[in-house]
């Protein structure tokens, strides 16, 4: 993605944006003196360009039955079949992230369960015949925080 040049309104918007997604395009226009339609461009602009991915909820896992989080790195037997395993794990709906990283693992990812016994069973059943040679595994017993990248202006940093 090719960085684009931001503005202290650009800052702006996007740190009230990463506070609250929901928080109205008028309301942010009135605190930051402009029109509505100038900061309905603006975020179409940072939309169009990739800066914001998107808008989403944030849900609780626990409140939906997730009470196991797994962190798991992978050492794959064939690391040309990085692409082939990516791919066969965004089928799996409770894998919620994957990265491939450097250092010893291929991949590592995150994932929900609903309890360890299904965490077994999605080691054993979806995860094993991946082309693994073998996997680490780190349980979160819980997320103490979570948030976004600050932003911060040009002349802030």
């Amino acid at each position: 993605m090719q960085r684009i040049q931001f503005d202290n309104l650009d800052y702006k918007i996007l740190r009230m944006l990463s506070n609250n997604a929901r928080k109205p395009f008028l309301e942010i226009a009135r605190e930051c003196n402009v029109s509505g339609a100038a900061i309905h461009q603006r975020i179409q602009k940072l939309t169009t360009a990739g800066v914001i991915k998107g808008f989403e909820s944030l849900i609780d896992p626990q409140a939906v039955g997730y009470e196991t989080c797994a962190y798991m790195g992978f050492f794959l037997r064939d690391p040309s079949r990085f692409e082939e395993v990516v791919e066969e794990l965004a089928r799996i709906p409770e894998v919620v992230e994957c990265h491939y990283t450097t250092g010893q693992y291929d991949i590592f990812i995150k994932l929900y369960a609903h309890n360890n016994d299904h965490l077994l069973h999605l080691i054993h059943e979806k995860l094993q015949g991946l082309g693994l040679a073998r996997t680490e595994s780190l349980i979160s017993f819980k997320e103490v925080f979570r948030r976004q990248v600050p932003i911060a202006a040009d002349n802030d940093r």
